[in-house]
């Protein structure tokens, strides 16, 4: 056992880059919405490429748990070639699946049908994915190589690349203007930006050791073993703001809603979004038990620094940051702001959530991580007839917020239940990404 003791310094150093490295890719989200803003038929541009990106989450974040993935399992190279094998494999069956929705009449069923969105927001969005097919060969390979480059505690690195995918964003949206039109813009922008993001780390990555193979080297088969419930989980998650989508699309004001709900959701990704580190930092940096109450009280400083800005936003700083910056009209200003009030608690249910994350996949319990988003979405099948069959006096986008609280809620609680039993029947005690497997059948 490592004497050391984990610091709030070293968790910091480790953390910190990775925040920067979220809320950047969070700034080109907002970046992109706030070039929509200024175009004609702005709403509904915003709610297509709104939708389009739900889509895109949906399907390619199959491939966003590859840099965990990465962490807790390549240890050399013979698991290296296994885990690119893998990124292939899910990045080829997500731009099936989205060149199915951009191309194919399962686009206009799932855009029409299942979400209910108006033609012209299913036209926009379809647009929007048709540019998006190409993307997760391009988020797979980053998340792999970002993996390698954590693993090294060379944290700033990947923000160092997403700064340069900020500064590419601009180009990207310049040129796309001049070859595209709609939400084709956006799309190509985001496809670019990632893409250039994509090759900086690979640089990195290939600069960077890999670490020294040793008797737990895994194979193809092992990766996939692990790695599936993890995709599969990753994927089931971002089923839930699409039905949040499916949901308000259907209510009174389902247009303004949806566009409503993609701005919000980019500030929960620059305030919330960092808070998913919380899994790798557990993996790379727990090495014993009491270091993960260190992991607590940090994650319990930084989420109330979260929701504190939230506020700000919300209500001081709406019209400087919504308006003059995001180009919101001022109904839209006033429609968001006690919802983006109410987000002040995403930030620590998220953070929480993702620590019980890094618990399970350390003790490499990867099917109780697909369970929990699978009864997320459960929670939001339930709750749809609720809301549609009589309709609340409520706004859209205050529907669209309590699913999205509730359903988070719904899954820390699920992880720490769980956790409290195998710690009790079990005696297990998993550290970071070295944990010997649990072997009571559900790793």
């Amino acid at each position: 056992m490592n004497d050391v003791q984990l610091t709030q310094k070293d968790v910091a150093l480790f953390f910190f880059p990775l925040l920067l490295n979220v809320q950047l890719m969070s700034v080109s989200h907002s970046i992109i919405n706030a070039g929509l803003a200024r175009l004609d038929d702005a709403v509904v541009l915003l709610a297509g490429f709104s939708v389009a990106l739900v889509l895109h989450l949906f399907v390619a974040s199959l491939s966003y748990q590859n840099h965990t993935i990465t962490i807790a399992m390549v240890r050399g190279r013979k698991s290296l070639l296994g885990m690119t094998l893998f990124v292939f494999l899910i990045a080829t069956w997500a731009s099936i699946l989205l060149a199915l929705l951009a191309f194919s009449p399962v686009g206009t069923f799932v855009l029409d049908r299942m979400l209910g969105v108006s033609p012209e927001v299913a036209r926009s969005a379809r647009d929007a994915l048709s540019l998006l097919v190409f993307l997760p060969f391009m988020t797979g390979l980053r998340g792999l190589f970002q993996g390698l480059v954590i693993r090294a505690r060379r944290t700033s690195l990947v923000s160092f690349a997403t700064a340069v995918r900020i500064v590419m964003l601009f180009a990207y949206l310049w040129l796309g203007q001049l070859w595209f039109a709609g939400a084709k813009v956006a799309a190509f922008a985001l496809l670019g930006c990632v893409s250039t993001e994509t090759l900086v780390m690979a640089f990195f990555a290939w600069r960077v050791k890999l670490p020294a193979a040793d008797e737990d080297e895994r194979n193809f088969a092992e990766i996939v073993r692990y790695g599936l419930p993890l995709a599969y989980s990753s994927g089931i998650q971002q089923a839930v703001p699409l039905l949040i989508n499916a949901i308000i699309s259907r209510l009174p004001d389902g247009t303004l809603a949806l566009a409503a709900f993609g701005v919000v959701r980019g500030f929960l990704f620059l305030l919330a979004g960092p808070m998913r580190n919380m899994q790798q930092a557990y993996l790379t940096l727990v090495i014993q038990n009491r270091d993960n109450t260190v992991l607590m009280r940090f994650l319990i400083r930084v989420s109330v620094g979260m929701a504190l800005a939230m506020l700000l936003i919300a209500w001081p700083l709406n019209g400087p940051i919504l308006g003059t910056v995001m180009g919101l009209d001022t109904t839209m200003r006033q429609y968001i702001a006690w919802p983006l009030t109410a987000c002040a608690l995403f930030p620590l249910l998220y953070g929480f959530s993702n620590l019980l994350r890094g618990w399970f996949a350390g003790a490499h319990l990867t099917t109780r991580l697909a369970r929990s988003t699978g009864y997320k979405v459960l929670l939001m099948v339930v709750l749809w007839p609720v809301f549609l069959t009589s309709p609340l006096p409520l706004p859209g986008i205050a529907v669209a917020i309590f699913l999205l609280l509730a359903a988070e809620l719904c899954e820390a609680g699920y992880l720490y239940q769980q956790r409290r039993r195998l710690l009790k029947n079990h005696g297990l005690v998993p550290i970071g990404a070295n944990t010997v497997e649990c072997k009571d059948g559900d790793s």
